[in-house]
């Protein structure tokens, strides 16, 4: 179970600050309160890591993103990119741009 605090959660979420409290209040969300350095922290309880989504796990530096699924992703790319290169000369060519 991860822990993490109000204002990263509204974050991850995309809602208001005001709304993930009312929530915490409610008991709609699962919570924990620590006191640090004499303050009373509010952690809310994330039962799924996996939940995030993989742009704040590459954020957070979360190694559950697989490197290898980044390679390839990154070869498919540099695939359509030469495609796409090849497409435009060939453009060029038929409109009688470059010869």
């Amino acid at each position: 179970m991860e822990k993490m605090t109000l204002k990263k959660y509204a974050l991850r979420s995309k809602m208001s600050l005001f709304n993930v409290v009312k929530m915490v209040k409610s008991g709609e969300l699962k919570s924990e309160t620590v006191t640090e350095e004499g303050r009373e922290v509010i952690y809310i309880l994330v039962d799924d890591p996996e939940e995030i989504s993989p742009e704040e796990q590459i954020k957070e530096g979360s190694s559950s993103y697989d490197g290898d699924i980044m390679h390839q992703e990154l070869l498919s790319l540099q695939k359509e990119v030469m495609m796409l290169k090849k497409e435009v000369e060939n453009l060029k060519i038929s409109i009688g741009l470059k010869e």
